[in-house]
Formats: structure tokens, C-alpha cells, sequence
């Protein structure tokens, strides 16, 4: 560990005395560029990630000195992949870095991709609002260079966010958009039902009745056998129990759901969002009676 440490350090130093010195402009860089690129192998394989993740931005700059930009874009994302050991800031900066020398040379699916891994980096760090941007940036990209699955499965993941911070409109239309798309394709119809029901439960936590009803009307005509299932049965049993005021009858709906087909923890803190808006309406009719 050490010993790389130590070779790193030459590396780097015979890389920084090259750029000093006096040379051909292109030449001294590109071979800067090899001792960099050398160093920074070096740091990993110490797990000096800080010190891999600075050298491979000097390997990146020396790339742009030569107008290298794709070099350049690949030594930003070593250098993000170093970081994202050590520090998350510096993970996302080298990677928007990144992101925009793509866009220069025209690499959408690349910038797409580091997108992606941004917005990965944010949801990590709890930052909801800054992954929904960066996954619709990401699912934009994606749609554009027509690869659409990861584009949805991008698009789902703003859906999941902006339910979770009660941008439940947003989520109700990306869902049904998705059910739509997958409708016309044989190996994507299986989920359509998944769909459907998450922007149910989106419409359920919005509390109007009467929008619930609708919708699940809406979703009957846009795939016809969508009310012989056991999702539709759960939306349209809980609407009527929202419409009752019954929060016993929403327990056991929920319940024998689960015990079937077990929810996950985000429709299971939705559902509990309506729970709370439903105790809250029966208590406040007791109040009055």
C-alpha cells in the first residue's frame, strides 16, 4: 500500500515538473497526461481515493490542453468514481463536469447515463429535490436518443420522489403515461397493473372522491382488464371506504392486500397518509355528533 502510495507521489511529481519545464506545448501535456493517468492508478490501488480522484481532474485538464475532450470527459468520471468513495460534493462536480463534455461532442446516452449517476448520488444524500432533476434530466436524454426503457425507469423514480413530497399530480401523470406506453408493447403489459395502482394510490392521498372514481373509470378504458384484478379491487374498495368515512373497513382492505401481495415500504407510507387524513375526518365528524 505504501509502496503505491510512494510511486503515485513520483508519478505525480514527474508530471507536475513536465508541465513546468519547458517542452513542445502539445507534447509536454500528452506526457504529463501518461504520468498523471499512472499516478492516479497508483493512489487506487492504495485506496488514496482523495488523492486518485485530484490527479485523475489534473489527467482531465491536461486532456482539454489538447483538446482531448472525450479523454477528458472519461478522466472527470475516474475521478467522480474515486470520490464517491471519500466525498459526494466532489463526486457530483467531476461528474457534471463530465456531463458537459459529452454534450459537446455529442454523446447524449453518455450524458444521460452520468445524469443518472447524479442524480443516484443525490438520493443518496436524501437531496429528494435535486434527484428529481437530475433523473427528468436524465429521462430526457435518455427519450432522445429513443432508449426508452431507462428513460421510464428514470421517469418512475421522479414519480416515487414527488409522491413522497406530495407532488402527487406530477406522479399521477408520469404513471399514467407509462401505463399508456407499456400497453402497446407485449413484454411491458404484465406491469401495467403495477402502474395503475401506484397512480391510484397517488389520487387516494389527494382525497377527492370523486377524482378517485373517475380515474379508475379512466384506467377500466385504457385496459379493460385491469378491473378483474386484485390492484383495482384495492383502489376501488378504499375509495369506498374513504367515501364512508371508515377506517375500519380501510384496515382490512389493506391488510388482505398485504397479506397476498406484500406493499412496499412507499405504498405502504402512502396508504398510511390516507389512514391519518381518514382518522383525522372520522374523529372531526365525532366531534360534531
Amino acid at each position: 500500500m505504501g509502496d503505491q502510495l510512494a510511486r503515485g507521489e513520483e508519478f505525480e511529481k514527474k508530471a507536475e515538473k513536465k508541465l513546468s519545464g519547458w517542452g513542445l506545448f502539445g507534447s509536454k501535456h500528452e506526457d504529463a497526461a501518461e504520468l498523471f493517468d499512472k499516478a492516479a492508478n497508483c493512489f487506487k490501488l492504495a485506496k488514496s481515493w482523495d488523492r486518485a480522484g485530484s490527479t485523475y481532474v489534473k489527467l482531465a485538464n491536461c486532456n482539454l490542453k489538447l483538446d482531448s475532450k472525450h479523454e477528458a470527459a472519461q478522466a472527470y468520471v475516474d475521478a467522480a468514481h474515486c470520490y464517491k468513495k471519500t466525498n459526494t460534493k466532489e463526486a457530483i462536480s467531476c461528474l457534471e463536469q463530465a456531463v458537459n463534455l459529452f454534450c459537446d461532442i455529442g454523446r447524449l446516452s453518455m450524458a444521460a447515463r452520468y445524469y443518472k449517476e447524479i442524480a443516484e448520488l443525490y438520493e443518496s444524500e436524501q437531496n429528494i429535490e435535486k434527484a428529481i432533476d437530475f433523473y427528468e434530466k436524465a429521462a430526457d436524454f435518455f427519450q432522445n436518443e429513443d432508449v426508452s426503457t431507462s428513460a421510464n425507469q428514470c421517469r418512475q423514480k421522479v414519480a416515487q420522489f414527488a409522491a413522497q413530497i406530495e407532488q402527487y399530480q406530477k406522479a399521477i401523470e408520469i404513471y399514467e403515461d407509462i401505463a399508456r406506453q407499456s400497453l402497446a408493447n407485449n413484454l411491458l403489459k404484465y406491469g401495467v397493473k403495477g402502474h395503475l395502482l401506484n397512480a391510484g394510490i397517488c389520487q387516494l392521498c389527494k382525497g377527492d372522491v370523486v377524482a378517485i372514481t373517475n380515474a379508475l373509470e379512466r384506467y377500466q378504458e385504457l385496459d379493460p382488464t385491469f378491473s378483474g384484478t386484485r390492484e383495482y379491487r384495492l383502489l376501488a374498495d378504499i375509495a369506498s371506504a374513504i367515501d364512508e368515512e371508515d377506517v375500519t373497513k380501510f384496515t382490512d382492505v389493506v391488510k388482505e392486500f398485504d397479506s397476498m401481495t406484500p406493499l412496499d415500504s412507499w405504498k405502504t407510507t402512502l396508504l398510511l397518509r390516507v389512514k391519518e387524513k381518514l382518522k383525522a375526518k372520522e374523529m372531526e365528524e365525532d366531534d360534531l355528533t
